[in-house]
């Protein structure tokens, strides 16, 4: 299966552990694709379709293959196994990966500007 960053797809996120993201739920591929091409894992974050607070990581986006506008979870960065992923679904452009890289620094604590 080909994978590249920006990708979306669903993915089986049980068994999860208090308040992480879980159950069949479309996915944010995040992680370089060197590293798709060549790990066994993948670095992803959640997508949800119910709208959660409105917090710095969270970001809203619109994909023809999902069923409703969706919020990313930048907070909840998650490494999974490549065959947790089920179905493809679409791509965020490049532009719109810039916003998401945007939010991942937030979340990690990231500024390249210092």
């Amino acid at each position: 299966m080909l994978i590249k960053r920006g990708d979306i797809f669903y993915a089986d996120l049980d068994p999860v552990v208090g308040s992480e993201q879980g159950g069949i739920r479309p996915v944010l591929i995040v992680q370089n694709n060197v590293g798709n091409k060549h790990s066994p894992t993948v670095v992803v974050v959640p997508i949800s379709s119910v709208r959660k607070k409105d917090l710095p990581v969270h970001i809203q986006i619109r994909c023809s293959g999902l069923p409703k506008n969706s919020t990313v979870l930048a907070e909840q960065i998650r490494t999974i196994d490549r065959r947790r992923l089920q179905k493809y679904v679409g791509s965020l452009d490049r532009e719109f990966m810039k916003e998401i890289d945007r939010i991942l620094k937030i979340s990690i604590g990231v500024n390249f500007d210092e």
